[in-house]
């Protein structure tokens, strides 16, 4: 295998390298992200189906660009293939040449646009928005480019307007070059190592490392979407809430793009669509008498309330009267931590929950929807009334479902494996600042975001990693100062150099797994010493952030010996009655490593991906799955402001 950037040789060079200058300065503010949504002034069209595809095969990754693929329609420079999107390409065909593939490979959709979207020019603005691609995306449009952007788990988007107005017709040519390399300054990080000695590998071969323990799943892995908005346009809503017993307040922020002449209104309408509060201008607050609080899933009987923040612009554009309409999602929450507490509306909240991975058979990190309703469904049987989002943000859609049922989020960015000392430098900084700006931007007005998670185990002991993480840390809670900050450590207690920084600590161990394999014995010295020195350290409230035991389903062993059921039960109980007796001084949560089974790379401890999933990769309970929903059960039931007799069965069919 071999790959280069566009114009470059393969000889010890990263496909990125030449594509990633350095990100500019924090001066300029960001455009609006808001989510597509069909309003009465705007208009989506998805992309989904089948694309065409083309893997660049050629010794340096770069035939599409010296060819110029983008030109013309994918099929007339090659073979193409038939590609689902949203998917990963890597499962979905027999060619093992692109399960591991790294470098560039090519998609292709033309589509019809409706009319109307072309005659209304130019009051008529027509976007074209990725939900997420995996890892560098370069984008064209009927042959122009339209967009570039780093990073493989957020959106992004370009107008297209000119393009698409300006060419006979209405047919549109998408053409996206992605390249899945990672290097020591992406989020998250890798490094492609060259193997040069002839005798034992063929030329320019070369394999892609990571420091990461999930597969580095490439494709188009979210919708794609056409929407329209008129040409002046509400470009972007913030929202925070305050609330105390009676009265809640709406604080809202919009800003306009294409008209300096324009009047908002906002309404804000309850779910039987009465209008409880209105406001006008760019900035404001609403009063909300007896708000519905939006509360976390088996915290009340009405979890996840949702209030509707209908935004309404007119502007005069050239002698024309413009409107945008744009209804945002809006739940009233509070969020506040202690010495010793999570409080959510002022009540204490105590996670018990899971970590996921979007990762499924076949199609990947793809979103799928009928995927998405299982793992609700499963995560409400459970009990569990939280998530981390290890270790990258999850699709919007995904998002969406936790703010309507209450599901509490632990937002994570891709900053995973960030290991070595090159990945803790200034370039690396000024990326991970702009992936915080681009998350920030995406989650800000979301009830379920409660807190942001800047890393996953990275090596905080090291020098940098103090100065790094500070001024992380610094600058996610300058965008939002409304929600703490954590990043997940592994490190140390006395060595861990980002944890004064932090808000919660969250701390992953493996006891009786990674560390003193095979005794289960050891836990309840262990854990406990950790907590102890952890809090004694910071005086911060903690979160387990993982733990857990890998076990093939169907393996039995009685006494329970690792990598059976029986094991992973056990290691299970052993956590949990140290975790009883913490969580009434100052431990906030567990969230267990993993929801279900997932993929890996190859390696010798690794069957066919991890299988720490207390489901498996099909979604299908093991036993520790029992042990847990009857657990979380029974700690909701003792937490809860609600009548004891409520049960599993009364809340799950809310």
């Amino acid at each position: 295998m071999a790959a280069a950037a566009p114009g470059g040789s393969v000889a010890g060079l990263c496909p990125l390298l030449l594509l990633l200058p350095l990100l500019p300065g924090r001066a300029a503010a960001l455009p609006g992200m808001l989510q597509p949504r069909d309003t009465p002034s705007r208009e989506r069209k998805e992309l989904g189906g089948l694309w065409s595809f083309r893997a660049d095969l050629s010794p340096g990754r770069d035939a599409g660009f010296a060819q110029r693929w983008y030109r013309q329609p994918l099929r007339q420079t090659g073979p193409v293939i038939d590609m689902p999107v949203p998917a990963s390409f890597n499962d979905l065909t027999q060619d093992p040449s692109l399960e591991n593939y790294i470098g560039w490979v090519w998609y292709e959709k033309e589509v019809l646009l409706p009319a109307r979207w072309l005659q209304d020019s130019p009051s008529t603005r027509v976007v074209l928005r990725f939900g997420s691609a995996h890892y560098y995306s370069i984008v064209w449009v009927n042959g122009v480019q339209v967009v570039e952007h780093e990073g493989g788990h957020l959106p992004f988007e370009a107008d297209i307007s000119s393009i698409v107005q300006g060419s006979p017709g209405t047919l549109c040519r998408v053409t996206v070059a992605l390249n899945n390399t990672l290097t020591p300054h992406t989020l998250p990080p890798g490094s492609i190592q060259y193997m040069t000695d002839k005798t034992r590998y063929p030329k320019n071969y070369f394999v892609q490392n990571t420091r990461f323990d999930f597969f580095n799943y490439a494709g188009i892995h979210r919708p794609v979407v056409l929407y329209t908005t008129p040409s002046a346009y509400i470009d972007d809503i913030t929202v925070t809430t305050t609330s105390s017993e009676h009265v809640a307040m709406v604080q809202y922020e919009v800003s306009v793009v294409g008209s300096t002449a324009y009047s908002l209104s906002l309404s804000l309408r309850d779910q039987e669509g009465k209008v409880v509060a209105t406001g006008d201008g760019p900035e404001g607050e609403l009063k909300v008498l007896n708000p519905n609080l939006w509360w976390p899933y088996l915290m009340h009987e009405n979890p996840g309330y949702l209030y509707s923040l209908e935004v309404k612009m007119q502007a005069q554009v050239e002698g024309a009267l413009l409107e945008d309409v744009y209804t945002l999602p809006v739940g009233i929450r509070t969020v506040h931590v202690t010495s010793t507490q999570f409080l959510i509306n002022g009540r204490p909240f105590y996670f018990h929950g899971v970590n996921k991975h979007e990762d499924s058979d076949i199609r990947g990190k793809g979103l799928d929807w009928a995927l998405i309703m299982k793992d609700f469904n499963l995560l409400r049987w459970l009990g569990a009334n939280s998530f981390r989002t290890s270790h990258y943000p999850y699709a919007e859609e995904i998002m969406d479902l936790c703010d309507a049922y209450g599901i509490v989020v632990i937002d994570e960015c891709p900053g995973v494996g960030i290991k070595l000392p090159e990945s803790f430098g200034n370039k690396s900084l000024q990326h991970h600042l702009a992936v915080m700006e681009e998350l920030i931007r995406r989650d800000k007005n979301r009830p379920s975001v409660v807190m942001w998670s800047v890393a996953n185990e990275p090596a905080s002991e090291l020098p940098p990693a103090g100065f790094y993480f500070k001024t992380v840390i610094a600058h996610t809670k300058a965008l939002d100062p409304s929600r703490p900050v954590t990043f997940v450590t592994e490190a140390n207690y006395a060595l861990d150099r980002g944890a004064p920084y932090v808000d919660v600590i969250c701390v992953n161990s493996y006891f009786s797994w990674y560390h003193d394999p095979g005794h289960l014995e050891v836990i309840p010295l262990q854990l406990t010493a950790q907590f102890e020195n952890w809090y004694k350290t910071y005086q911060k409230p903690i979160i387990q952030s993982e733990y857990g035991a890998d076990s093939v389903p169907g393996l039995h062993s009685d006494p329970p010996l690792m990598f059976s059921e029986e094991y992973q039960k056990a290691m299970l109980k052993e956590y949990h009655a140290v975790f009883d007796k913490k969580r009434k001084e100052y431990v906030i949560g567990e969230l267990i490593w993993n929801f279900a089974d997932f993929m890996t790379n190859q390696g010798t401890t690794r069957v066919l991906g991890n299988k720490k999933g207390i489901f498996t990769r099909q979604r299908q309970p093991k036993a520790a799955a029992f042990v847990l929903r009857e657990r979380y059960w029974k700690i909701a039931n003792e937490s809860s402001c609600l009548p004891p007799v409520i049960t599993s069965h009364a809340l799950f069919l809310k």
